[in-house]
């Protein structure tokens, strides 16, 4: 793969042109053939993020990496707020899931009337998982071991097989949670406190004017906060994401000189919301993009990308004549330095699944770019800025509000708030 960064020798412009229009032609073919069905692409932890080494599998090299960094001195793990559990269609009714996020071990059941409850999966009587073969009864979920129930709604037990009376402190940790936009969402708080904002419904998924087109996973090995503080830090845009998405996404290509007729253009400004909405922020991107220096109108596109709280994004797209839709993005903390990444993508049903299929797979590059950046950084609780810089510092400011004096901490944090 060496010849990708070798410099090419002078050629007339056209050739670029002509061998860019061929690759562009049989993208489309691609997904022309896959246009029946969504987008689904999934890729395992360690499958993208990380640098081959001499003699080592994939996995092998990935795992060395994470042993190796120093992850530095993090924030509290996890934040207080919304966090997606799974789709809702995933969830049918009488059906139990266990989940293991947020450094909580969770029993998620629906109801035979379809209302959706989560717990805590350990049974409170002698330890047993609830959801190791757990049965849901009405709206209750039945322990696999003795036959205990336990209601969805409060946690409390209603019955307990042998014995008349069940005691009125006998219940599990039940946990708020809702449906929206086709997920199921649980509220996580270190010190219980119950939810203090709602998840916005997207109108136009509800009303089914936006249809879903498909879906990507991703696993990155770092903490919550470096991923929403990437729209703080539009100084990167340029660098990062602005040679051509047909560079891909291995850091040690991206910048070819085979592709280097192609270019992106960014110009983004992040804002916080005020009160009522002090737990969002915005950020507005513009994007262009030049082939041999030529703009190129067909790929103007205008983002606006809301945040709400610590684990969702909603990017909402514009184009002049390709219509509108939105990328939900959810990020949910598996362990400290381990959150599941999903983004979700619905558009006008009246626009060829062709066109979102291609947003989706654009943005899946440009995502996979700083996932590689993610998984090997060091975070630096005191980084040094430059004054073009100060929005990080900003952004810094308003995510802390979603830590807790009481917020769970890694062993080596000290029992201050520096962060």
């Amino acid at each position: 793969s060496g010849w990708c960064g070798a410099a090419l020798p002078a050629a007339y412009p056209g050739h670029g042109a002509l061998l860019f229009i061929l690759l562009l032609l049989l993208f489309l073919v691609l997904l022309l053939l896959g246009c029946s069905r969504p987008l689904d692409l999934q890729r395992s932890p360690g499958q993208v993020g990380y640098l081959p080494a001499p003699g080592l599998s994939r996995a092998q090299a990935a795992r060395r990496a994470r042993r190796a960094r120093l992850a530095g001195a993090v924030p509290p793990p996890y934040p207080n707020g919304w966090y997606r559990l799974l789709d809702s269609a995933q969830l049918p009714r009488g059906a139990v899931r266990s989940l293991a996020l947020l450094g909580q071990h969770l029993a998620v059941f629906r109801a035979r009337d379809g209302q959706a409850y989560v717990v805590d999966a350990y049974c409170p009587h002698l330890g047993a998982d609830l959801a190791a073969g757990g049965r849901v009864v009405g709206s209750c979920i039945e322990c696999p071991f003795h036959g205990w129930q336990f209601q969805g709604e409060d946690g409390k037990c209603t019955r307990i097989p042998y014995t008349e009376k069940v005691p009125d402190f006998a219940r599990v940790r039940s946990w708020p949670c809702c449906e929206v936009n086709g997920m199921l969402l649980v509220w996580y708080h270190c010190e219980g406190v119950g939810p203090t904002w709602a998840v916005p419904e997207q109108q136009e998924i509800t009303t089914k004017e936006w249809v879903f087109r498909g879906q990507t996973e991703h696993f990155v090995d770092a903490h919550i906060q470096e991923i929403p503080e990437n729209a703080a830090d539009t100084a990167h845009l340029a660098f990062l994401h602005g040679p051509a998405i047909l560079g891909g996404s291995d850091l040690r290509y991206t910048r070819s000189k085979l592709w280097d007729f192609m270019k992106h253009i960014w110009k983004a400004e992040w804002r916080p919301e005020p009160a009522p909405n002090e737990h969002c922020s915005r950020m507005l991107v513009e994007h262009t993009a030049t082939i041999f220096g030529k703009h190129v109108s067909l790929m103007d596109l205008k983002v606006s990308a809301r945040q709400v709280g610590p684990g969702l994004v909603f990017l909402i797209f514009e184009h002049a004549f390709l219509g509108r839709g939105i990328i939900l993005q959810t990020v949910t903390p598996l362990e400290p330095l381990l959150q599941n990444v999903v983004h979700k993508i619905y558009y006008q049903k009246n626009i060829p699944a062709i066109i979102p299929k291609f947003i989706l797979r654009a943005e899946c590059i440009q995502f996979e770019r700083d996932i590689t950046i993610w998984n090997n950084k060091q975070y630096l609780s005191k980084p040094l800025l430059v004054r073009e810089d100060s929005s990080i510092q900003k952004h810094r400011r308003w995510y802390a509000q979603f830590y807790s004096e009481k917020s769970t901490r890694l062993l080596a944090q000290k029992e201050a708030l520096e962060w």
